[in-house]
């Protein structure tokens, strides 16, 4: 698809990104998403952080459990760093904007587009006819996410950059549609080490919320001696690390560990081969254990503080929603205006 000429000074450079409380955050989260959250909250540019319970109830989820899971992803976004004074920082169910412009997007999205989605592909399996229509169209939802803020950037996980990608169909086929230059083409940000962090049993596979295993992630709830003994029982190979980062590539979960270790670490995972080849994982899990204890101890430690004060955290949440209300309800009713809708001013 053909997208829209635009100057650089088009659009003000704004990052958005979110991540569903639909499970506890883990070190994944982390090193994929929050760490980076924190890094680009210090490059002066504008940044809107969301937690996406809309996204959450395309799978049923007990209300009191969400609840909850919505107020402890907020208290991690705010231990891992991220400052609700200088990031807006909301749960995206309080700024009905982001609705009204996905379905505006489900208008402008092709089904072809949708049934190429390969997460949904993953999520629906072969019961694809029984998820709900929710699922299905929810590359749309993410779309207006982060159009509803004209968000130039966003920081995402490998497995995401699909979801951008559409975001830029979408947003390009709305311009072209109406003649106009509205909407940005959105640009994915995937950078850093461990940008996709994988289970701890199994290399192949993505850390996740929803593994039945608990001993597949870190937890960003997990005590220090949690997390050690974690570490410490992940799964290997009986290889020493390689001299080089290439030796990695058919042992994905001694790749794992390394990039996992390099994240943390601020290293690349060349550095960390280079410092520690030839080792024996006896000799790098435990020095990847106390890592990992130093830098994600004083999270798990905050996030408790916080959660023990959860109308403080909707306090916050409120206060992040009125903040990105004032961005995106004036893009959204321009929408309207742009498409043809006849609007009462009496809002």
């Amino acid at each position: 698809m053909a997208e829209p000429v635009q100057t650089p000074q088009a659009f003000a450079p704004r990052i958005f990104s979110g991540i569903q409380p639909s499970g506890g955050l883990t070190l994944g989260n982390y090193l994929g998403a929050l760490k980076r959250f924190v890094q680009k909250q210090d490059e002066g540019i504008e940044t809107v952080y969301c937690l996406v319970d809309m996204h959450a109830i395309t799978v049923w989820q007990d209300p009191a459990r969400l609840r909850q899971q919505t107020r402890e992803a907020a208290a991690g976004f705010i231990a891992a760093g991220i400052d609700p004074a200088r990031s807006i920082l909301f749960n995206q169910s309080q700024v009905s904007a982001h609705v009204e412009l996905a379905w505006i997007f489900n208008t402008v999205a092709r089904m072809g587009w949708m049934s190429r989605m390969t997460q949904f592909k993953d999520k629906a399996g072969k019961n694809s006819e029984n998820v709900s229509l929710g699922l299905f169209a929810y590359p749309a939802l993410m779309a207006a996410d982060i159009l509803a803020y004209k968000a130039t950037h966003v920081p995402v996980g490998e497995d995401q950059k699909q979801h951008i990608e559409l975001t830029r169909d979408i947003a390009a086929k709305f311009n072209n549609d109406y003649g106009v230059n509205f909407f940005p083409i959105t640009e994915p940000v995937i950078e850093g080490a461990a940008t996709r962090v994988m289970s701890l049993r199994d290399g192949t596979k993505k850390m996740s919320k929803s593994d039945p295993s608990d001993q597949s992630r870190i937890n960003l709830t997990d005590d220090a001696d949690t997390i050690s003994k974690k570490i410490r029982k992940a799964k290997t190979d009986p290889e020493p690390l390689p001299e080089t980062v290439d030796g990695l590539a058919d042992r994905p979960d001694a790749r794992n560990l390394v990039n996992i270790y390099a994240a943390l670490a601020d290293m690349t995972p060349a550095q960390v081969i280079a410092e520690y080849a030839g080792a024996q994982f006896g000799t790098f899990k435990p020095a990847l254990a106390d890592l990992a204890v130093a830098k994600m101890s004083p999270i798990t430690t905050e996030m408790t503080r916080l959660m023990q004060d959860e109308a403080e955290i909707d306090r916050i949440l409120a206060k992040g929603a009125e903040r990105a209300d004032a961005i995106a309800r004036p893009i959204v009713d321009e929408v309207y205006d742009i498409i043809g809708m006849i609007r009462s001013r009496y809002r």
